[in-house]
């Protein structure tokens, strides 16, 4: 390459610059250009995943709806279930008769049961051929219905029964009879105990059931505890299971225990389930709890095993969950459940350490409704420590919901940032309080 001369150079030189100077305002433009574009990105970038993070609390929200609809649902149910059951036992059959009908036709987790004892009561009063019929519809409706080996039985009666008149007091005699086997049960209760199985395997009421199933579970019989436990592990209809359940619940030791987790563990009945977890709770049995909080694959009857943890006052057992668990739902279903259990200390924890920012303002709201010294000083620490500002927020929420106006003013009076000093004045002039007062005054002052 030629290297110019100190002449040539000079030359040059000025149209060298001229061009320079020509092409940096396109640079400086191009260089503008590309931030506008970058910045354009980034703001896109932030509108996408705020739109992604709306989408997924709208969906989470819709999902939370849904499910308080369809309990909503269940419970308007399984109370009218329960009122046509209270009918029919004081006998008032033609009420009883109609609600069950309804019951059926809305269908649901009760409707099989509705369509057996509709037909029970036609046959009672005398309608066998519609008290057949409303059994073939059962089984045409619910294939698979484990109220079936009572419906066979009951079509085999009103077949036989045929034309002749019902008899809707019959229930009387059964009183009666189950009289004599609860006192036949203190003299010989090796005679009695197949009678009494024989009732709770008939087409009796569900009073009749209820009372042999009680008869039975308060034996020490082991024979006794033996056909209670197999109508618990669902050898009958869902009625008489449940209810043989809560005897065992509330007539046993360690080994009716041992029967309602074996239960548990085999159903795939989601009531059968939940009824067993809150005798659990009743009963205070910590370990079994803990076991189905752990291994429930059912998130619903999770939810309901950390909520009866809590409620035992289980810290231990909720901490080691918490441990654990990976899923952000569960996770904050376990804080709730640390609050109800009062456990100020480890919410604390979790509200300083935690490493999801979710997940620690979860904590902090639910050391709000807390009282106590404990949780007060907790929530000052946590602001005083704490840098992030949303989680500050927070803090001042909560202390709010203590009614701790002491907190907020010593904090509001050394805040120096404008927009918490502006959170501490809402919630503080809203709370009726002399210390809230007297800050406002000063405020007022300056």
């Amino acid at each position: 390459m030629k290297t110019l001369s100190t002449d040539q150079w000079n030359r040059f030189l000025p149209l060298l610059l001229t061009l320079a100077l020509a092409a940096a305002p396109a640079r400086m433009r191009a260089a503008d250009q590309t931030e506008t574009e970058a910045a354009k990105a980034a703001a896109d970038q932030a509108h996408a995943e705020a739109d992604q993070a709306r989408e997924k609390r709208d969906q989470a929200h819709e999902k939370e709806r849904q499910e308080r609809d369809q309990s909503r649902r269940e419970h308007d149910r399984e109370m009218a279930y329960k009122h046509a059951l209270q009918l029919m036992e004081h006998h008032q059959l033609s009420e009883a008769a109609r609600a069950f009908d309804e019951l059926a036709k809305a269908g649901g987790e009760r409707g099989d049961g509705a369509f057996y004892w509709k037909a029970y009561i036609e046959n009672k009063l005398g309608k066998r051929e519609q008290a057949v019929k409303t059994l073939a519809e059962l089984s045409k409706t619910y294939p698979e219905s484990r109220w079936s080996d009572d419906a066979k039985a009951l079509e085999a009666e009103a077949r036989q029964a045929g034309g002749q008149p019902g008899n809707p007091d019959a229930e009387s005699d059964e009183d009666l009879k189950l009289m004599a086997l609860n006192g036949l049960m203190e003299s010989d209760a090796e005679r009695a105990l197949p009678m009494l199985e024989k009732l709770l395997k008939g087409n009796q009421s569900p009073k009749i059931k209820e009372r042999a199933l009680f008869v039975l579970s308060q034996s020490d019989s082991p024979k006794a505890r033996e056909i209670v436990g197999n109508f618990a592990r669902g050898k009958s209809n869902p009625d008489v299971q449940l209810k043989a359940l809560e005897y065992l619940a509330l007539f046993g030791g360690k080994e009716s225990r041992q029967t309602l987790a074996e239960v548990y563990a085999s159903s795939s009945d989601a009531k059968v389930k939940r009824a067993i977890l809150g005798y659990f709770m009743v009963g205070g049995d910590r370990e079994h709890l803990f076991a189905m909080a752990k291994g429930e694959k059912d998130e619903k009857l999770r939810r309901d095993a950390i909520e009866q943890l809590g409620v035992l006052n289980a810290s231990d057992e909720l901490s080691q969950l918490y441990q654990t668990e990976t899923a952000l739902d569960a996770k904050k279903k376990i804080i709730d459940a640390m609050f109800t259990s009062g456990n100020p200390e480890k919410l604390i924890e979790l509200a300083r350490n935690e490493k999801d920012p979710e997940l620690r303002r979860h904590a902090v709201r639910a050391l709000g409704p807390m009282e106590g010294a404990k949780a007060a000083a907790g929530l000052v620490e946590i602001y005083r420590s704490d840098k992030d500002k949303t989680i500050r927020k927070v803090v001042i929420e909560s202390l709010f919901m203590q009614g701790n106006a002491k907190a907020l003013v010593e904090l509001a009076r050394k805040e120096t940032d404008p927009d918490l000093k502006k959170k501490f004045v809402e919630q503080i002039s809203i709370m009726q309080s002399k210390e809230g007062a007297d800050y406002l005054l000063e405020i007022l002052n300056k």
